[in-house]
């Protein structure tokens, strides 16, 4: 279940009552400041852009932060009766039987209480507001407390939702008593980020993404288990960011999905991942729904952007791409209803879906229950759960491998990203083949016996055990 406990909602009682006495008990629940010469109190940039704080209704110069909406006043975690309040809540739903949660944007919950201000990082004056939240020490008191008042009373599960995280801090978050059970690897979301806004942002390039899955996992080994994502909620869909053109088929879509579920870590799907799901068009920016993207539109467009540019930038980096309906069927709307979808329907239901799929042995949702069940099997428990990441064939371009290594076995697994055919030297006993994208298990196995290589199509990928 998610969890959100950095911030609430501006029509929460809480924060009803602290409009009304900002200065009196509700009000410090929150964090009311004094402007600066009718200015807001800092120049930071929310997450969704514009200012982090609101003007208060009925007072001259005070505001309240908001590090994401303006409907969305941050809680202010220094009183230890909102910690309280906030941990009665969280066990209420432990009590109902709620195994786990998705902590939402939790490291936004210390904050630098100085609120100092920074050099610009944009044409707007403003600095995105993650500057304070890095300037801040001492999260992990909040974290910790957290944890023994809640999780650590129910042995729940807990994925953390954390940005801006220190490198020597990962043991204190993941570690066996860390904070959390495990958190989401970002590592190649922040490959996307631009120096301004989506409109210059890069697209993802294969040898950079390699690397930094690589390094992740190395920087992992020994600590803890990350959670392993192509996509989630909050990012466009995976096929449409890390395949490249050539790639976005059926072959591309299983080759990504095995190189990706099968790394050391804990593997999260997200809903149409396993269909593959890909980014929707849209043709105005008023059919997006997602405020960060109706602000990157605007961005775009104030930097000189033509429309279809600003259009093509949220394209490419939209959340909304990741929350349009479900595509079940060829039916109208996808088989999500028979109504009005509260959201755009991807024109692509008529050939990607689960109907079309769930039956067909070569299918892409196939294909993910293999390696689901392949993961899961007992036999291959060690290596897969436990095993180390060790890459391999590095130099090879285009080439996404690793060995997964085991106390009794090696698994390698290996994806052609390029549009030419590769041939890779395999120089160990083959024991078997596990799994190939193209069905050519045995294929595979003979070519290595007898010319000890293996020659990749585009978009081929394999599992070898040694």
């Amino acid at each position: 279940m998610d969890l959100v406990t950095n911030h609430c909602s501006d029509k929460h009682e809480w924060f009803q009552k602290a409009l009304e006495d900002p200065y009196g008990h509700y009000g410090s629940y929150f964090y009311f400041r004094k402007g600066q010469n009718g200015n807001p109190p800092t120049n930071y940039r929310s997450y969704f852009g514009g200012s982090t704080w609101d003007p208060v209704p009925g007072t001259d110069d005070l505001y309240y932060l908001h590090m994401f909406a303006k409907e969305q006043p941050d809680l202010n975690w220094e009183n230890p009766e909102v910690r309280q309040k906030l941990y009665e809540m969280v066990n209420w739903w432990l009590d109902k039987g709620v195994a786990g949660f998705r902590i939402d944007a939790i490291i936004n919950i210390k904050k630098n209480l100085d609120f100092p201000s920074f050099a610009p990082d944009g044409p707007d004056g403003l600095v995105l507001c993650s500057r304070m939240v890095e300037s801040a020490n001492g999260i992990g008191t909040f974290l910790q407390e957290l944890k023994k008042e809640t999780f650590e009373k129910y042995d729940a599960f807990t994925v953390g939702e954390v940005f801006s995280m220190k490198k020597d801090e990962l043991a204190e978050f993941i570690g066996s008593e860390g904070h959390f059970s495990t958190m989401f690897d970002f590592s190649a979301q922040a490959l996307t980020f631009g120096g301004h806004g989506w409109y210059d942002a890069p697209t993802v390039q294969f040898d950079a993404w390699r690397s930094a899955l690589f390094a992740a996992q190395q920087e992992v080994e020994g600590v803890g288990f990350l959670a392993n994502i192509i996509e989630n909620h909050d990012e466009p869909r995976g096929a449409s960011r890390f395949l490249p053109d050539h790639a976005r088929n059926e072959a591309g879509k299983k080759m990504l999905a095995a190189t990706s579920l099968l790394l050391r870590g804990i593997p999260f799907l997200y809903q149409g991942q396993e269909i593959g799901m890909e980014n929707c068009r849209m043709d105005d920016i008023s059919q997006y729904e997602d405020i960060n993207t109706i602000d990157q539109y605007q961005v775009a467009i104030k930097a000189g952007c033509t429309r279809q540019e600003a259009l093509e930038a949220c394209y490419i980096h939209s959340r909304d791409n990741a929350r349009t309906p479900m595509q079940w069927s060829d039916m109208p709307n996808g088989g999500f209803t028979a109504g009005t979808p509260w959201f755009a329907v991807n024109p692509n239901y008529t050939h990607i879906n689960v109907e079309e799929q769930q039956n067909r042995a070569d299918s892409l949702l196939s294909w993910y229950k293999k390696l689901i069940a392949l993961r899961k099997n007992k036999a291959h428990k060690e290596t897969f759960v436990y095993g180390k990441t060790v890459p391999a064939f590095e130099t090879a371009p285009g080439v996404l491998a690793y060995l997964r290594q085991g106390t009794d076995e090696s698994i390698l697994v290996a994806g052609n990203y390029g549009e030419s055919p590769c041939t890779l030297p395999i120089q160990q006993p083959v024991r078997k083949v596990l799994l190939s994208n193209m069905e050519k298990e045995e294929a595979a196995y003979i070519q290595i016996k007898q010319q000890g290589c293996l020659t990749l199509e585009s978009c081929e990928c394999i599992v070898i055990q040694f």
